[in-house]
C-alpha cells in the first residue's frame, strides 16, 4: 500500500512563544509571506501526500479556516480589481483532502499521534510536525525520499535527522547510529533529550517520520516520560529493542529544519525566508545592510 496520508500534530499551546500565541496558533505565525503550516502542507503535497490529518486542540480553528476555500474573499478580490492577489490563494486548490481530529488532553507528541489512530487505521503514514519547516520555502524532497526508502527496504519506520551543535542535543530526540548503508543508516536506539555528556551523537530528529501502523501498539504501551508526556521517542526506542527495522536518513547538504517553537529559531526563520523572498528579498537585504553601516 502506497503512503499518501500524513498526520500533522498542531495541538500544542506554543507557550514558549507567548504572547504571540495567546490568541493564535503558533502554526499560523507568518514566516515570510505564508504561515508556518502552509509551508508544511505544500511540502507534503509536493511529496505525493493526498490526505492531511491535522491533530488539533483548543484555539486551533484558524488552521481549519486557512485551508478552506473562501469564495467570498475570491469574489471580493475580483469585484475590486485585485485579481493579481488571487494567486496567493492558489494553495486552496491543492489536491489534498483535509481531515481534522482532536487531542483532548495535552499529553505530548506520542499521545497526539495516538489520537489519529481511528483516521490512520492500518495504513502506513507520514508524521510531519506542524511547527517545523524543512528547507527554505519548503522545497525539501526529504519526505519523498523517506517514503521511497520505507517502501524499498520494507522498513517499520524511517526518520529524518539533522546534525545539531553539541550544546543543543538536550533539546531533541538523538540517534544512536547502527550500521550505515550509503545514504541512510540503521538506528540502534533513540534517546529523548539526553544530557550533553551522555548524548550518543549529534543527530537530532528533524520533525519528519514515516511509520507502519504498528507504531500505535508501542504508543499504547508507552508510559509517560519526560514532562509527564507520552514521548514518541520512547515508543520508537521500544520498537527498535523489539527488533523493529527503523532507519534514519539525514537531511541533504544545505537543507535545514526551521523549528518555530521559540523566539530565537522563529526570528532566524523569518530572516532566512524574508532575505530569500523572490519578490522582496533584495530590497529587504538592502535595508538590513544599511542598518549595519
Amino acid at each position: 500500500m502506497g503512503v499518501d496520508l500524513a498526520v500533522v500534530p498542531v495541538a500544542g499551546r506554543g507557550t514558549r512563544l507567548l504572547p504571540l500565541t495567546k490568541s493564535q496558533p503558533k502554526e499560523m505565525l507568518p514566516v515570510g509571506e505564508k504561515p508556518v503550516v502552509q509551508y508544511v502542507a505544500e511540502e507534503l503535497e509536493q511529496s505525493g501526500i493526498r490526505r492531511l490529518a491535522f491533530v488539533t486542540g483548543p484555539g486551533k480553528t484558524a488552521i481549519e479556516n486557512h485551508f478552506d476555500i473562501d469564495s467570498e474573499l475570491i469574489l471580493s478580490l475580483r469585484e475590486n480589481g485585485q485579481e493579481p492577489l488571487l494567486e496567493t490563494l492558489e494553495y486552496e486548490r491543492m489536491k489534498v483532502e483535509y481531515i481534522y481530529t482532536r487531542q483532548r488532553r495535552q499529553l505530548g507528541l506520542g499521545h497526539a499521534i495516538l489520537s489519529a489512530r481511528s483516521v490512520v487505521m492500518e495504513q502506513p503514514f507520514v508524521v510531519a510536525l506542524g511547527d517545523s519547516i524543512i528547507g527554505v520555502h519548503a522545497q525539501s524532497k526529504v519526505v519523498k525520499q523517506m517514503i521511497d526508502l520505507f517502501e524499498q527496504c520494507r522498513a517499520d519506520a524511517v526518520i529524518a535527522f539533522e546534525e545539531v551543535p553539541k550544546e543543543e542535543v538536550s533539546q531533541y530526540g538523538i540517534a544512536t547510529v547502527g550500521k550505515e548503508q550509503g545514504n541512510y543508516f540503521e538506528l540502534a536506539d533513540l534517546v529523548e533529550k539526553p544530557d550533553v555528556a551522555e548524548s550518543p551523537s549529534r543527530l537530532a530528529v528533524a520533525a519528519r517520520y514515516v511509520f507502519r501502523a504498528e507504531l500505535f501498539e508501542y504508543l499504547e504501551d508507552t508510559a509517560t516520560g519526560k514532562g509527564n508526556e507520552i514521548q514518541l521517542t520512547d515508543a520508537i526506542s521500544a520498537w527498535i529493542r523489539a527488533g523493529g527495522n527503523v532507519l534514519g536518513i539525514p537531511l541533504a547538504d544545505g537543507e535545514q529544519r526551521f523549528d518555530i517553537g521559540n523566539y530565537p529559531s522563529y526570528f532566524k526563520a523569518f530572516f532566512e525566508f524574508a532575505s530569500q523572498d523572490p519578490k522582496y528579498g533584495e530590497s529587504f537585504m538592502e535595508y538590513v545592510r544599511r542598518q549595519m553601516v
